[in-house]
Order: C-alpha cells, then sequence, then structure tokens
C-alpha cells in the first residue's frame, strides 16, 4: 500500500459551484486527508493524501465535480506525504 501526495489544481467552473463542499465528502468517503480552497485566480487548490489508488480516485472524480462544475483541466503535482489529518475546507 502505497502513501502518495497530490497538489492539484483545478481550473474551469469550479468556484460558486459547491466544489469545496464535494470534494470534501469525497474524500471522506475514500478515507483521504489534505484540503480544498478557492484561489484569488477563480481556479481551486487542493492537497491530497492517503493510498495511491484512492487518490488516483478521488482527481477522477475532480475532473466531473459537483453538477455545475465544468471543469477544463487539473494540474497534478505529486509530492512526499506530510502527515495531513482529516480533510479541511481551507478560506
Amino acid at each position: 500500500m502505497e502513501i502518495v501526495r497530490a497538489h492539484l489544481k483545478i481550473y474551469g467552473r469550479v468556484q460558486g459551484v459547491g466544489f469545496r463542499w464535494s470534494m470534501q465528502r469525497e474524500a471522506r468517503k475514500l478515507g483521504l486527508s489534505g484540503w480544498v480552497r478557492n484561489m484569488p485566480d477563480g481556479t481551486v487548490e487542493a492537497v491530497v493524501e492517503g493510498e495511491r489508488e484512492r487518490v488516483e480516485a478521488l482527481i477522477g472524480w475532480a475532473y466531473q465535480g459537483p453538477p455545475l462544475a465544468r471543469v477544463t483541466r487539473i494540474e497534478v503535482k505529486w509530492g512526499i506525504p506530510k502527515g495531513e489529518r482529516g480533510f479541511r475546507i481551507l478560506h
């Protein structure tokens, strides 16, 4: 079981559509840790840690997002896990 960390930058119509709340719910269902936040440039940024398969499942979910979202692309940078606890929405 490989534990990984992924830093995501999600582009498109991703603010004002419930993206952060939906991602938090999905991440918790998958047993993942990390955080998600809106950025001033209109993107959503997230850090996700957990088993590689589950992190990849969340990234797959993020391409769709909640019903009103329109994701155009996601940048993923892989890194070394830092021991995130829980999955938070940062403001």
